[in-house]
């Protein structure tokens, strides 16, 4: 992208290479510092060091050999001794952009508290409807007593849409109402959006914090350990399995297909999967299948029937692309964030499945489709969700107010780290189909890889020399 800074590195001895975040200090020198008042909160009186140290980083990988370079690390996130903002002067605003997720309320009311308990903002703004609110909406006041029980409650108090990437006037509406924190929430269309705001604020050389808390039910966003929403996510899709299971055994060649999240990575399947132990076969956009043929689904499913007398299939929105005939196909269409739109593989492999059987094998099936998308998008974060969104929008806090910008959250091998934006939008995460994981499910479900002996081979090609476990 044109214009876009290049990710600041600091190298160190032994291959040690800081991969660094903006700072406010790198366009506007001689900024005033300020002591941190956390010193003096209650909350924190107990805890033996209050404040990260200035040199602490993150590797990126955990796994190293003794005679390994020391790697790409990341800035530790967390409070700092000296904060760029006082509290009286912060203007802080929070988006919600894109598709809706498990935990979104609990980010937007962590934030709010983090800002007002801890550092005694007490002028947070909502900006309603994803980007086109900052110049098409009204926006929202936010106050601890106003998002109390937010958390609670599925989808997002302050609205969401996709696209809207209008940096000008979304910057405008920034410098015009003395923002000078912004919070976006969002996954990779919005994450790119917050680098083009921040390239545009940095611009103008405004001293405003841009601080983005990555959002994807998929966990498809790269380098951080997982998404926000994806325990909820793998937790509810139990419950369409279950009811599959139980479909498809109360008849005789009985099947049940769960279609689930996962456009372009088949991680919500492949972890639902595993944890059901229900699921006879596991379709995901990143390993190929086939249909016909000798080891195709076709013939497994016949088998699987044969020997059970049911079974239950779980397919991802993005697999079997390839396959799809292309009048069945968007035409290339895309959204409004920019990506692909995609016919139903689950209904259009429900079908498949159907005609297959009867006019080829001439086999009477039971087939029950289940779709829990939008159910499984719209409740509230679980426990564990709801634990890990506190500590994504404290990090946010705490960075914006330590003067970092143009940066992401997320935790890096159990640690919280602040990520620039680059690696957060320079591909997306997707499941490793040579891995052990995939190797993993493939034995408990027991079903083809469906793998060409020419993917394979290409694949241990590429891997080089065998590895031992």
């Amino acid at each position: 992208m044109a214009g876009v800074s290049q990710i600041k590195t600091v190298n160190g001895e032994g291959g040690y290479v800081l991969e660094d975040v903006p700072h406010l200090t790198d366009y506007i020198p001689d900024l005033p510092t300020y002591r941190n008042q956390l010193q003096d909160n209650p909350a924190y009186s107990t805890v033996e060091q209050n404040f990260v140290n200035v040199d602490d980083a993150v590797a990126q990988k955990v796994v190293v050999h003794n005679n390994s370079p020391r790697g790409t690390h990341f800035r530790r996130a967390g409070p700092r001794q000296k904060v760029y903002f006082q509290s009286d002067e912060v203007h802080a605003c929070i988006v919600t952009c894109g598709g809706l997720c498990p935990g979104l309320n609990t980010v937007i009311r962590e934030i709010v508290c983090s800002l007002y308990h801890m550092y005694g903002v007490n002028k947070v703004l909502g900006i309603d409807g994803g980007y086109r609110g900052f110049y098409s909406k009204n926006t929202i006041k936010l106050t601890p007593k106003f998002v109390d029980d937010i958390h609670k409650r599925g989808g997002t108090i302050l609205g969401t849409s996709k696209g809207g990437h209008d940096k000008s006037k979304i910057v405008d509406s920034i410098q015009d109402r003395g923002i000078n924190q912004v919070y976006i929430i969002g996954g990779d269309g919005t994450q790119k959006g917050a680098a083009v705001i921040y390239e545009e604020i940095r611009r103008r050389g405004l001293k405003v914090a841009v601080a983005g808390v990555p959002k994807t039910i998929d966990n498809d966003i790269p380098v951080i350990d997982r998404s926000f929403g994806f325990d909820t996510a793998v937790e509810e899709a139990q419950r369409a399995i279950s009811a599959a299971h139980v479909e498809a055994g109360s008849f005789e060649n009985g099947i049940g297909v769960v279609k689930l999240m996962g456009r372009h990575s088949g991680f919500i399947a492949m972890h639902a999967t595993l944890a059901s132990r229900d699921v006879d076969c596991c379709l995901i956009p990143e390993s190929p299948f086939y249909l016909e043929g000798k080891g195709g689904l076709f013939e497994f499913i016949k088998r699987r029937l044969k020997e059970n007398g049911h079974m239950v299939i779980v397919v991802a929105e993005g697999a079997g692309e390839n396959l799809l005939a292309k009048h069945l196909q968007s035409m290339g269409l895309q959204d409004a964030s920019g990506n692909n739109l995609h016919h139903d593989v689950g209904l259009w492999i429900s079908q498949k499945i159907n005609d297959h059987f009867a006019r080829e094998d001439k086999m009477a099936i039971t087939l029950k489709y289940i779709d829990p998308t939008y159910m499984i998008r719209a409740v509230p974060g679980n426990a564990s969700d709801n634990v890990y969104c506190t500590l994504l929008a404290q990090s946010a806090v705490h960075g914006a107010m330590a003067g970092f910008t143009g940066f992401t959250v997320g935790p890096v091998n159990g640690q919280h780290c602040y990520i620039p934006f680059e690696r957060i939008n320079e591909r997306q995460n997707q499941v490793v189909i040579t891995d052990r994981m995939w190797a993993r499910l493939l034995s408990s479900t027991d079903q083809p890889s469906f793998m060409s002996p020419k993917v394979v081979a290409q694949s241990k090609k590429n891997q080089g020399r065998p590895r031992t476990l």
